[in-house]
């Protein structure tokens, strides 16, 4: 895969121990900043691993079975529960064991840990630059950019956290859909490939994959159709949105309304240095309506100016201020030559907003804001960086100095 990647050995190097050491200042800062970062849970999975990989050696039948056990009294339901649910355990405990297997080879290390994690999730933004590429050839620089360098996401998804593996896991489901259609050969190895993704995802993040559904569908049949893209589109989203609200009709356990207003709950009962005020969220459809606003401001914009607190914070802020400025070159000096890839473009969009908007209803911290709505930054971001006509704003710029 990397050395197809239209990467060159010594840029996939680079962008390899960038990754280590960005994740080996993510520990550090889990360190001596866990509290202003929300960062206590990465040297909590690495001490959960250390026991993890000890249960190896002491009772290697409890290692190998207890991922699939549920202790709880609803056993295996409560998919979308936030608390008493093995569903949602689940993204903690497989992620755990991935770390007690890297403890095989490290000894427990967790900056060696890093490196195995780092080589691994280079996979999913490699991945999504080979798409990206394929759709905007004549824009290497700005992608590559957009793709890889991003503060947040290289940081997010740099750390041993769950970040990297959604990430990956979209890179995966991205990168073969794409190029299964444009190739009009979606096999079964692609959608071995694709459903491996949707797995990664449903034990990390369910969630995620909810949203990324009606993405995908409605990307599967703008490009068999080629043309009234953005209306298939908003219809698969309509239709999205009434299923969102009515199925709790046909079955309780898919109350999905109840499901994003008790992860709201869930986090405004934690404590932690970013939190935020935010109207409490029924689960009700006025309710959602009445909250949009407020969800799409803290989710797309915050953190504010007002918001810093320490040089974390300010750096966030900066480049929030940064992407909106990226934004406002894409409106009034966008290059219009290039039409490649609606289908993927459009499918990036709604899935960026949808997660987006999701986030913005349910998270009352700033840093976890930023850490869950980093792992979309290249769909959105990449697509916006490659459309700005570069060439437009370099000769206005030096025309200017002449």
């Amino acid at each position: 895969m990397f050395n197809q990647s239209g990467l060159s050995n010594t840029q996939l190097i680079i962008l390899f121990l960038l990754k280590i050491i960005t994740g080996i200042f993510y520990g550090w800062v889990g360190i001596y900043y866990g509290y202003f970062a929300y960062m206590y849970d990465t040297w909590g999975y690495h001490n959960f691993s250390i026991k993890e990989y000890q249960l190896l050696f002491t009772d290697p039948g409890e290692y190998l079975t207890n991922l699939f056990i549920s202790h709880y009294e609803s056993g295996y339901g409560r998919f979308f529960a936030s608390t008493d649910s093995y569903w949602n355990d689940l993204k903690m405990n497989i992620f755990i064991k991935l770390l007690s297997v890297f403890n095989i080879f490290s000894r427990g290390n967790y900056y060696i840990n890093v490196v195995f994690y780092s080589f691994f999730t280079l996979m999913g933004p490699v991945l999504i630059y080979r798409v990206m590429m394929d759709i905007f050839p004549e824009k290497k620089i700005p992608v590559l950019l957009a793709t890889f360098l991003i503060p947040s996401f290289l940081y997010w998804s740099s750390g041993i956290h769950k970040d990297g593996m959604v990430v990956t896991a979209l890179g995966v489901i991205a990168y073969h859909f794409y190029f299964g259609l444009k190739n009009k050969k979606l096999n079964l190895k692609r959608w071995a490939y694709i459903i491996l993704g949707a797995l990664i995802l449903l034990a990390m993040r369910n969630y995620v994959l909810i949203i990324l559904t009606p993405a995908l569908v409605a990307w599967y049949i703008s490009a068999k159709r080629q043309r009234k893209m953005l209306g298939i589109f908003a219809a698969t989203y309509i239709v999205a949105a009434i299923l969102f609200f009515t199925l709790r009709y046909i079955s309780p356990s898919l109350d999905l309304p109840k499901a994003v207003a008790d992860k709201q709950k869930a986090f405004m009962q934690l404590e932690g240095g970013s939190g935020i005020e935010v109207n409490e969220l029924k689960p009700q459809f006025t309710s959602f309506i009445q909250n949009a606003p407020q969800a799409i401001v803290n989710a797309m914009l915050r953190p504010f100016p007002s918001d810093v607190k320490h040089i974390l914070s300010m750096g966030v802020a900066v480049e929030t201020a940064f992407l909106f400025f990226l934004f406002l070159l894409f409106v009034f000096l966008r290059d219009k030559s290039n039409n490649q890839g609606r289908p993927f473009l459009f499918f990036c969009f709604f899935l960026s907003i949808s997660l987006l908007i999701t986030i913005g209803y349910t998270v009352n911290f700033l840093g976890a804001i930023v850490r869950y709505r980093s792992i979309i930054i290249p769909f959105l971001i990449v697509p916006i960086a490659a459309r700005i006509d570069w060439k437009r704003i370099k000769d206005l710029i030096f025309n200017n100095i002449k």
